[in-house]
């Protein structure tokens, strides 16, 4: 039999239009997987990611998304080399790569950020700075980080060198304040290990105090250049405000708050608690997670720089008790010796934020094993147009 042909008019309108992405280095840079997807859906496909892996286990709220999805993200971090006709570049490595994107400006990054590194590498030349090359070991310059508190409007410049010494150094931060006198801080960081790592482990201020302030939920962090914090301040206070919700607080809680970085959501919840206890391995957020506290006057929260599974272990062997416990693990989610330490300590309540919905869902599925039920998860866009989705979660524990 003959097989029907259809008019070409007719075969146009069974084709789906492509989007065309408003970014130029969507292709190339491998970032951002949404690009080309409006933010609506972008929401819709993340809310079915979340639902199709913890649906099982509890009740999934609707996301929540942002009004302004652009430029939101105040850690910008770009690598620096040459092209062979000797024209500098900056941007990002290519996805699965060690080449360079050249960017000039990306659509979910600071615009200042973007802009300062922009004019460093305009002034590479004229103060006869090489970039580093992985190749040869040759070079100077490897990377630039800009961190930028978005509501106090200060600004830090890491220099990630290969060598301590930079070049006419004073001259170099004269030009680059005249620029953008809105930079508080520019600090040498240097690494010299053939690693993939961005920061080594040495760090100089050459101007400014060396870190830089910023408020969050009406407290205020001190961030140095090797600290966490979120990137998306704006999602971060969502985020937060949700998690102290589901945590109950009356004001006679005692609290461990576990892998806690700089201190922010414990030093949020101290004043809504009887006690904080923060524990976290990083020495230098630690150092932070001090002085944060002394800044905001909270005074029933302390800190101890240990691996929390450890340190919770010992709790619970010397009988102490704790009524909740706020855990936000890495993308790699806990490890069993982690959750193990948290049913040892026997909270009532856990809060647990996640920046990965799948180790999420294996991770409450070693809780529901372990006498935690999980009661309901609350889906944060925190990376607009990107894959990733945060996500806070109660579990309750079952009364024996």
């Amino acid at each position: 039999m003959k097989k029907e042909v259809k008019p070409a008019n007719e075969i146009k309108k069974t084709i789906k239009p492509v989007r065309k992405s408003a970014c130029p280095y969507d292709r190339r840079c491998g970032g951002c997987q949404y690009q080309d997807t409006p933010y609506k859906e972008q929401l819709k496909k993340k809310q079915k990611t979340v639902e199709k892996l913890l649906s099982p286990l509890c009740a999934v709220k609707p996301i929540a998304g942002m009004k302004d999805p652009l430029h939101y993200r105040n850690k910008v971090s770009a690598a620096f080399g040459r092209l062979r006709n000797g024209t500098y570049i900056s941007g990002v490595y290519e996805e699965n790569s060690h080449r360079i994107v050249p960017i000039e400006e990306c659509l979910i990054e600071d615009q200042k950020a973007d802009a300062i590194i922009g004019t460093i590498r305009g002034m590479l030349k004229s103060f006869k700075i090489h970039t580093y090359d992985e190749d040869t070991g040759y070079g100077l310059l490897r990377h630039v980080l800009v961190r930028v508190g978005r509501h106090s409007g200060q600004i830090m410049v890491v220099l990630v060198l290969a060598s301590p010494i930079l070049p006419s150094k004073n001259n170099f931060v004269k030009a680059l304040r005249k620029e953008h006198p809105e930079i508080t801080t520019i600090v040498i960081n240097v690494n010299d290990k053939q690693t993939s790592m961005v920061l080594g482990n040495k760090e100089t201020a050459i101007y400014g105090k060396g870190y830089i302030e910023d408020s969050l939920c009406d407290a205020t962090f001190r961030i140095s250049p090797k600290s966490f914090y979120q990137i998306n301040p704006a999602q971060t206070e969502v985020l937060y405000k949700k998690a102290l919700s589901l945590a109950e607080l009356t004001g006679k809680e005692r609290i461990v708050d576990a892998y806690c970085g700089i201190g922010t959501i414990g030093i949020i919840a101290a004043p809504h608690a009887k006690e904080v206890i923060s524990v976290e391995l990083n020495r230098d957020a630690v150092r932070d997670a001090v002085q944060n506290a002394k800044k905001n006057e909270i005074k029933n929260i302390s800190f101890y720089q240990a691996d929390a599974g450890k340190f919770m272990t010992q709790m619970a062997q010397q009988g102490e008790h704790v009524d909740v416990v706020l855990m936000d693990p890495p993308r790699a989610g806990s490890d069993e010796a982690f959750m193990a330490s948290v049913v040892k300590l026997s909270p009532n309540r856990v809060v647990y934020i996640s920046c990965n919905p799948e180790t999420l869902a294996r991770d409450l599925q070693y809780f529901d094993k372990h006498g935690y039920k999980a009661k309901e998860a609350w889906p944060v866009d925190m990376f607009p147009f990107c894959w990733d989705v945060e996500t806070v979660c109660l579990l309750s524990k079952l009364r024996s």
